[in-house]
């Protein structure tokens, strides 16, 4: 899993390449309760390079949400394929989540 992340103007864009498992999600996890922490409070979170998240990368996703909610911030998805998804959808994440086609459409959401 390889993360890169770029400050934009009103939130900061994750993006995130490969797989989210079991043995990346605590890698996930902590890279954005850092980013909480140095006080971004909306996350793009940006799943075209991503190709597969399993149980445990959800569970990740929804700690960094209650933190976030916590403290009034937000997350946001974008460019969600195949199987990433298709679990989205099993999950009711869909329905948790705004998710775009695109990270330029959720900025524009902003």
């Amino acid at each position: 899993m390889e993360i890169v992340t770029e400050k934009g103007k009103e939130c900061i864009v994750v993006s995130v390449k490969g797989k989210i498992d079991a043995v990346t999600s605590p890698d996930f996890e902590k890279g954005l309760a850092d980013l909480i922490e140095k006080g971004e409070m909306i996350l793009l979170l940006n799943f075209t390079s991503l190709e597969y998240i399993s149980s445990a990368g959800l569970r990740s996703i929804l700690a960094i949400a209650k933190t976030l909610k916590a403290k009034n911030g937000k997350m946001l998805f974008a460019g969600l394929r195949g199987p990433v998804k298709e679990v989205f959808k099993i999950s009711g994440f869909e329905s948790l989540f705004k998710i775009f086609e695109t990270t330029e459409e959720a900025l524009k959401s902003l």
